[in-house]
């Protein structure tokens, strides 16, 4: 009994880490730069799912309300790329350094942590006008 015990939970550890569900980014970090306020605030993280089992995406949340992701809800097969879209509020005027997590059921990292900076440019005050006088006509 003990024997066959032992075999079963040989087959059944085999057998769950034989098909397993990878995720490998591009890059985990994305720079925006110095960007004007306003300006398009979306960026992408493209991943490759590189294990042999389905890989789902269960939850992204971004470090505040200013940091919004995008991600697929569809099982990502073996071999298929796809993209997080990450859109940050570009009005808020300043540098900036956000994280979006991750949870998923890839073997290799459940949780992942991706991260974006930049600075939005601040604007240049408005000159105020002028009276109107003969210098100025």
């Amino acid at each position: 009994m003990k024997t066959l015990f032992a075999c079963l939970a040989f087959v059944a550890l085999f057998a769950s880490s034989s098909f397993a569900q990878n995720i490998d980014f591009e890059t985990k970090e994305v720079n925006y730069g110095s960007i004007e306020k306003g300006a398009n605030g979306v960026r992408l993280f493209k991943f490759t799912n590189s294990g042999d089992a389905p890989l789902i995406i269960s939850k992204a949340k971004g470090s505040c309300g200013c940091t919004v992701p995008t991600y697929p809800k569809e099982p990502i097969m073996p071999g298929e790329t796809a993209e997080i879209k990450v859109k940050y509020d570009t009005n808020r005027q300043g540098a900036f350094t956000k994280y979006v997590t991750l949870t998923t059921n890839a073997k290799n990292e459940s949780t992942t942590r991706l991260k974006i900076f930049g600075e939005v440019k601040r604007q240049a005050a408005p000159t105020p006008k002028s009276k109107d006088n003969m210098f100025n006509r």
